[in-house]
């Protein structure tokens, strides 16, 4: 999947060091999942296939607010 195939839910509040497309920002797929873009954590290992990533809060309100909740 291209990111051109995603709704970028947040990108308004940029970080003093962010570019469009380098900084944590939520996505939203044509099925209505949700993709999320962050720094990787090494918190813990996770399963197999999957990966962890950290993501501001500010990020995930200014998600929350995209999709009208």
């Amino acid at each position: 999947m291209a990111r051109e195939e995603l709704t970028r839910l947040t990108g308004n509040a940029k970080g003093p060091n962010c570019d469009d497309d380098d900084c944590p920002n939520v996505y939203r797929t044509r099925s209505g999942s949700t993709i999320v873009q962050g720094d990787v954590s090494d918190a813990f290992t996770p399963p197999l296939g999957e990966g962890l990533v950290e993501i501001p809060e500010h990020i995930l309100r200014e998600a929350v607010c995209a999709l009208g909740r």
